[in-house]
């Protein structure tokens, strides 16, 4: 069966001989944008049942069960009830901003996909500056959410999109520090650099407690980022009905919601590749029959795996924890995590420039 890469190269060599060069690059970013938005609809239904049935396993009961075997088309009749029904826009709020907020929530979720390798030799844009890319743009996703809550002109939706934009500039510093870390190691910011060196090992392994220490606190401060329980504080149905997106209804709201499981497709998928190799086997040091044995395990394999790991990760945070107050969770980020992670990469610097690590 031949791997992603040798797919896009067959058709690149196709095109190449049947239009000219301008219209081979038209082509292939229509293609890819197209690719995308099929990743994301799949993405929303896969993340959706998965979700209710992970939540039904931790509670003991068997969740979706009626439509499709065993309820797997329960989250395709979801998206067809959202789509027939009437989106609503309030009397009272700015039309233009009200209805630009989720498509902005969108795009910013579709460039964040650019960088990600999602096998060998198999990125949609392998810049040079990868990691500052994806840490630049996923700061960007705020504005979407205080676009809609101050745009709805309700109480509710302003509050829950203060409370997130608070959040997420917050544990923004928490996850950036932690990337630090691994590009300290790896010595590059560019995606391919930083999982090429991991060839002989992942760093979650090669680097020690400190890099151990870089994930957790990864890790909290993206569920956070992504308005994921126990860190939900700007959906709190007990308190704001439904927050930011209060007023939302039909596709509008839609997008909210696949905007926010493809994100944490997103930063699982960051956290896969930056401390788990990403699409790279396992390999241990010069155990060469078992590295070549891992070898054939196909690349994108290696990489979904590791990255719904971390969503089944994400999950159960939801359904174990309880929801924190506003202020016990600025509290954990600035007093906690920040300071933590602010010692631990002046920790990762040193063991880097000795060569401490493996």
């Amino acid at each position: 069966m031949p791997s992603f890469y040798e797919i896009a190269d067959q058709l690149h060599s196709w095109l190449n001989a049947n239009f000219n060069p301008t219209w081979v690059l038209i082509i292939e970013m229509v293609l890819a944008g197209v690719a995308v938005i099929g990743l994301f609809a799949v993405l929303g239904l896969v993340l959706v049942i998965m979700e209710r049935k992970v939540s039904a396993w931790m509670q003991i009961r068997l969740g979706p069960n009626r439509v499709g075997p065993k309820g797997m088309l329960q989250s395709l009749a979801d998206t067809v009830k959202l789509i027939v029904k009437e989106g609503m826009t309030p009397s009272g709020a700015d039309k233009f901003l009200f209805n630009l907020a989720p498509y902005i929530a969108m795009i910013v979720a579709m460039l964040l996909l650019a960088p990600i390798a999602f096998a060998g030799n198999f990125q949609l844009w392998d810049i040079n500056v990868g990691v500052l890319y994806v840490s630049a743009i996923s700061s960007l996703s705020v504005i979407s959410v205080l676009m809609a809550g101050w745009a709805s002109n309700n109480k509710y939706s302003l509050l829950g999109a203060m409370r997130s934009g608070a959040q997420i500039v917050s544990y923004e510093l928490t996850a950036g520090l932690s990337v630090l870390a691994i590009v300290v190691l790896a010595g590059d910011l560019k995606i391919s650099a930083i999982i090429a060196s991991q060839s002989d090992g992942w760093w979650i392994f090669k680097g020690h407690i400190p890099v151990i220490i870089a994930f957790v606190t990864f890790i909290i401060a993206v569920t956070a980022e992504t308005n994921r329980a126990p860190f939900d504080l700007a959906e709190a149905e007990s308190e704001l009905t439904a927050g930011f997106h209060t007023e939302y209804s039909g596709m509008k709201f839609a997008l909210f919601f696949l905007a926010e499981y493809v994100n944490v497709f997103i930063v699982c998928a960051l956290g896969a590749t930056l401390f788990l190799g990403g699409p790279m086997p396992l390999h241990i040091g010069n155990w060469e029959g078992f590295n070549h044995a891992m070898d054939y395990v196909p690349s994108s394999l290696w990489f979904f795996g590791k990255t719904f790991f971390l969503i089944f990760l994400i999950m159960w945070f939801r359904w174990t924890f309880p929801r924190l107050r506003i202020d016990q969770l600025l509290n954990l980020e600035w007093k906690y995590l920040l300071p933590i992670s602010m010692i631990n990469l002046l920790i990762v610097t040193a063991m880097a420039i000795l060569k401490w690590h493996f």
